[in-house]
C-alpha cells in the first residue's frame, strides 16, 4: 500500500490527465507480473523486470500517477540493488537493460516461481515438509537481516516476493525480490510505501520502519506454517471486491492489536513474537529460528525410520 494517494478528477470536470503510454516489448515469455512491472525471460538463464507504462516518451511523467509510480519504482530499485550487491538470499541483479527497457536478473537453474504461487499449488500435498518451511521461516529471516544491516527496509513483504530456486541438491532455497518501495536512509530514498494489508499494524505511524519489516516477518511466517494469510482462507483471491473486504477486515482485527492463534504452530512463539514486538532486532530473531531448526534436525536424526 502506498502512504499517498492520487486525486480523482470530480464528478463532471474533465480528466485532464495524460493517459500512460503502455509499453510492450517484443518478449513472449511471461513470468510474472505485477502493479507496475512484468517479468518475462529473454533466454534461458537471464530475466529482465520492464515497466507496464513508459515514461521515457511521456510529456511528463507526473500527469499520469500509474506512469509516476513506474517510474518511480524501478528508478528506487536499480539504486537499492546497487546497494546491496550480491549475497545468497537476494536476487541476482545484473543491470540495467535499454533493449527491452527494464531491470536484469540471472534466472537460477531450477526457478519455482514464488513462495506465494508455490504454497497455493501445494498446499495440502506431503512435499512440503515442516522442516522445509522452518528452512524457509529462517531464510526469509536471513534476507532481511542481510539488508538491515545495509540500512535498507523493504516495506513490502509477502510470500509473493520471495522466489524459489533449487540448489544443486535440488534443495528449495528462498530469495527476496521486488526492492521498488524499499527505504534508504544512505540513499535518501523514501518511497512512502507499506506493506499490504495482513502484513502490517494499522494500529502503528504509517512510516515504513525495520519494526514494520519484522512484523511483516511474521505474517510471512504464518503463511508459510498454515498455507494462508492472517484471518484468510487458503488460495488466491477469487475478485478485487474479496481482496477489499479482506483489507478492511483484518485492518480491522489488527488495529485492535487481535492476531491469528499460534499456539498450535512450530515457530507460534517466534511469530507472535514478530507481531508484537517482542524483537526489535531481526539478528535475534534469526537466531531463535536457527536454534529451532537445529533442534528439530537432531529430533529428526534421533527418530526411528
Amino acid at each position: 500500500m502506498s502512504l499517498g494517494s492520487s486525486k480523482e478528477p470530480q464528478p463532471g470536470m474533465p480528466d485532464t490527465k495524460a493517459k500512460p503510454i503502455i509499453y510492450e516489448p517484443q518478449l513472449t515469455e511471461i513470468l510474472g507480473q505485477g502493479s507496475t512491472s512484468l517479468v518475462a525471460r529473454i533466454r534461458p538463464g537471464l530475466v529482465v523486470k520492464y515497466p507496464r507504462y513508459m515514461w521515457w516518451h511521456a510529456k511528463s511523467p507526473r500527469d499520469n500517477p500509474f506512469v509516476q509510480d513506474a517510474k518511480r519504482a524501478f528508478e528506487v530499485e536499480a539504486k537499492i540493488l546497487d546497494l546491496l550487491g550480491t549475497h545468497i538470499r537476494i536476487i541476482h541483479y545484473l543491470g540495467i537493460s535499454d533493449d527491452p527497457r527494464g531491470l536484469l536478473f540471472e534466472e537460477a537453474t531450477g526457478s519455482h516461481g514464488n513462495l506465494q504461487t508455490y504454497i497455493d499449488q501445494h498446499q495440502h500435498h506431503h512435499d512440503i515438509t515442516l522442516t522445509l518451511r522452518l528452512e524457509w521461516c529462517l531464510q526469509a529471516a536471513e534476507a532481511i537481516q542481510y539488508i538491515h544491516r545495509k540500512d535498507v527496509i523493504h516495506s513490502d513483504l509477502r510470500p509473493e516476493n520471495f522466489l524459489l530456486h533449487s540448489d544443486s541438491k535440488e534443495n528449495l532455497n528462498l530469495v527476496l525480490c521486488d526492492f521498488g518501495g524499499s527505504k534508504s536512509d544512505e540513499l535518501e530514498i523514501d518511497t512512502e510505501h507499506l506493506p499490504d494489508s495482513g502484513f502490517f499494524n494499522p494500529a502503528w505511524p504509517w512510516v515504513p520502519t525495520k519494526a514494520v519489516d519484522i512484523f511483516s516477518l511474521g505474517s510471512v511466517f504464518y503463511t508459510i506454517m498454515t498455507g494462508h494469510w492472517p484471518y484468510k482462507s487458503p488460495g488466491p483471491f477469487e475478485s478485487s471486491k474479496e481482496k477489499y473486504e479482506y483489507e478492511e477486515m483484518v485492518d480491522d482485527i489488527f488495529s485492535r492489536q487481535k492476531f491469528p492463534p499460534v499456539d498450535e504452530l512450530y515457530c507460534g512463539s517466534i511469530t507472535q513474537g514478530c507481531w508484537t514486538e517482542r524483537y526489535s532486532d531481526v539478528s535475534v530473531l534469526v537466531q531463535d529460528l536457527a536454534c529451532l531448526l537445529a533442534e528439530m534436525n537432531e529430533s529428526n536424526e534421533r527418530s526411528p525410520i
